[in-house]
C-alpha cells in the first residue's frame, strides 16, 4: 500500500521541466473563484469537440449504443454537455489536489454518510462502489473530510504525474492500492476499513463476463465487488458525486448497503452490479466519462468493433 508520495531529485531532471511549468501554472488556477473555473473549463471543452475527432467519436458512439432511442438532437445535446463537463473536471481535479479542508467543506454537501458510519460500526468494511463520474477526484477527496479510506488506483507511468496524484489523493485519505494488488484491498477491508472500487471500465477479456450494460447486451464486465465483499467481508455501498448544476460547488450521496450482496451467483451479481451502474450514472449523464472505450472489448477476437 503507499502512504506516502515519495519526492527524490529525479523529479527535477530537465525532460519533466516542461511538465512542472504546466504544472505551476495549473495550480495557480486554484486561486480563481469556482465559477470562473468552470466557465474556462467549459470553453475548453467545447474545443476539445471541435478538433479532438477521435475523442468525439468514441463519446458519440457510446451515447449511440446505450441510447440508441434518444433523438438524435438530444443525444448531439448531450455530447455537447459531455465535453463541457469534461473540460470542467480539468478543475475538479487541480480543486481536489490542492484546495485546503476548510475550502473542500465550503463547497460540498453530503447525503448517506451514517451508512459508512453504521456499516464500520458493525465490523464490515465498505465497498464505495463507484462510477467513473468526471468529478471523481472531488468525491474522493470530500469523502475524506468525514472518513478517511484507501483509494485503489492505477500508477502512472509518468513518475512526475504519479507523484502528484500520489500527493494529491492522500491530502485527506489513508492510502492507496495498485488495483491487481487483491491481498492489500481484502486486508483493509477486514481492518475493517473503507475502499474505493469501481467496475465501469473495459478491462479486456480474462478477468470479464459479457453482460448488457443499457443497450448493449454483450459489455465486458469484471465481477471484482463479488470477490472483494466475500473475502473482505464486506458491505457494498453505492456511491455517487456530482458538481451542482450552478458550478457553486459539488454534492455527494453514499447509499445503503446492497441487501443479499454478494449472492450465490456471481453472474448475477455482475448484473445487478451494472443495473446499479446505470442508475448511478443516469443521475447525471452529461458528468459521466464517456470518453472512455467501454465497448471496445468484444465475446471473441472475431466479433466486430463498435467503434469502426
Amino acid at each position: 500500500m503507499v502512504e506516502k508520495a515519495q519526492f527524490g531529485s529525479h523529479l527535477l531532471h530537465p525532460k519533466h521541466w516542461p511538465l512542472w511549468l504546466g504544472v505551476g501554472f495549473m495550480r495557480l488556477t486554484q486561486l480563481l473563484p469556482l465559477r470562473w473555473q468552470m466557465k474556462m473549463g467549459a470553453g475548453l471543452g467545447r474545443l476539445v469537440l471541435k478538433f479532438a475527432a477521435k475523442r468525439k467519436h468514441t463519446a458519440e458512439r457510446n451515447l449511440q449504443l446505450c441510447f440508441p432511442d434518444m433523438p438524435q438532437q438530444e443525444r448531439d445535446t448531450l455530447l455537447k454537455q459531455n465535453f463541457e463537463e469534461t473540460g470542467k473536471a480539468i478543475f475538479d481535479t487541480i480543486n481536489a489536489w490542492w484546495w485546503s479542508n476548510d475550502k473542500i467543506q465550503r463547497h460540498m454537501t453530503m447525503k448517506g454518510d451514517q451508512h459508512v458510519t453504521d456499516t464500520l460500526d458493525s465490523g464490515h468494511g465498505v465497498i464505495l462502489f463507484a462510477v467513473h463520474c468526471l468529478p471523481l477526484e472531488m468525491g474522493a477527496r470530500m469523502f475524506g473530510q468525514f472518513q478517511p479510506g484507501i483509494g485503489v488506483y492505477r500508477p502512472h507511468d509518468n513518475p512526475v504525474m504519479e507523484y502528484l496524484q500520489v500527493n494529491g489523493r492522500l491530502r485527506s485519505n489513508k492510502g492507496l492500492v495498485p488495483k491487481r494488488d487483491l491481498r492489500n484491498m481484502v486486508r483493509s477491508l477486514r481492518n475493517p476499513d473503507v475502499i474505493w472500487y469501481t467496475a465501469d471500465q473495459d478491462f479486456g477479456r480474462s478477468s470479464a463476463v459479457f453482460i448488457p450494460l443499457y443497450a448493449v447486451p454483450d459489455a465486458a464486465t469484471i465481477t471484482g465487488a463479488t470477490t472483494l465483499a466475500k473475502l473482505g467481508r464486506a458491505k457494498v455501498l453505492p456511491f455517487f458525486v456530482e458538481r451542482n448544476s450552478n458550478d457553486d460547488g459539488y454534492h455527494m450521496e453514499i447509499m445503503p448497503p446492497l441487501d443479499n450482496f454478494p449472492g450465490e451467483d456471481e453472474l448475477a451479481d455482475a448484473i445487478r452490479g451494472n443495473k446499479i451502474i446505470e442508475t448511478i450514472i443516469d443521475k447525471n449523464r452529461p458528468q459521466y466519462m464517456w470518453l472512455h472505450r467501454r465497448f471496445k472489448t468484444r465475446p471473441t477476437k472475431e466479433t466486430p468493433s463498435l467503434y469502426e
